[in-house]
């Protein structure tokens, strides 16, 4: 599961607005706002779209690990 860190990185690094990530992903912006501020979750598919949408912009989610926690890069 993403955490909100993720999606705001993702967002942010894909150059997605809010709105954007929020027509795109068929949701009120308010609810990535809300989301990315750790003041609400979101059901899975709506998470499920969420990652979509950042995938296809070029996000890659990068789970936690013993190395460190959960991050996002973007495709060469």
């Amino acid at each position: 599961m993403l955490t909100p860190l993720q999606v705001k990185l993702g967002r942010t690094a894909a150059g997605l607005g809010l709105r954007d990530l929020a027509k795109a992903a068929g949701v009120a912006p308010s609810t990535i706002t809300r989301f990315e501020n750790g003041r609400g979750g979101m059901h899975s598919g709506t998470m499920d779209r969420v990652q979509q949408v950042l995938e296809e912009a070029g996000v890659i989610f990068i789970r936690a690990d013993a190395e460190g926690g959960a991050g996002v890069r973007l495709k060469l």
